[in-house]
């Protein structure tokens, strides 16, 4: 059985704990606390074929920033996540991006971008259409999550299978960078 390492970031307090423990378990974490790294195990089955996923849910708070390039170092696939009622979070994706691509050494790599809350529209602050943009800029799927009514969770964790599935462009003539193994 094949096993994927993804490593789910953003900002503190974008719900990249609570995406993760609904995925994983079911449940869904009412209260902030915040992470400095949990790992979790979980098989899943995508387009009929079994994997392991081993999800990395890393720090959002910058104190704990400076471990970020081990944590993308080891990764294959990233979700990136930011709060759709947090304008501030969407902003900090972008450079969150760029760092992934530096130390991987690469010009593209599986991600999928997630702006999760939806379930909270009064409170909105970052629109779908700017999310859309954003995931067609980068290439890269696009879904709005809320971890609270678990919707589309399972559907960013099988999208980011699909996408470690397909090939990396690697930045420079040694591919071994970009290559799952």
């Amino acid at each position: 059985m094949k096993e994927y390492k993804v490593v789910v970031l953003g900002a503190g307090g974008v719900g990249k704990s609570a995406l993760t423990v609904q995925f994983v378990s079911g449940q869904f974490v009412e209260r902030y606390d915040p992470t400095i790294e949990d790992f979790y195990r979980k098989e899943i089955e995508v387009d009929q074929v079994p994997s392991i996923l081993e999800i990395l849910d890393t720090a959002g708070t910058e104190q704990f920033a400076s471990m970020r390039d081990l944590y993308i170092k080891n990764g294959q696939g990233f979700v990136l996540v930011y709060s759709t009622i947090d304008d501030h979070s969407f902003v900090t994706v972008q450079p969150m991006r760029e760092q992934i691509l530096r130390v991987k050494n690469c010009l593209s790599v599986p991600l999928v971008l997630v702006g999760n809350k939806c379930d909270i529209p009064d409170r909105r602050e970052v629109v779908a259409e700017r999310g859309q943009q954003l995931a067609t800029e980068w290439q890269c799927p696009f879904f709005e999550t809320s971890a609270k009514t678990k919707e589309n969770v399972n559907d960013v964790f099988a999208e980011i299978v699909r996408e470690m599935n397909s090939t990396y462009k690697p930045a420079k003539k040694d591919k071994s960078c970009c290559v799952l193994l």
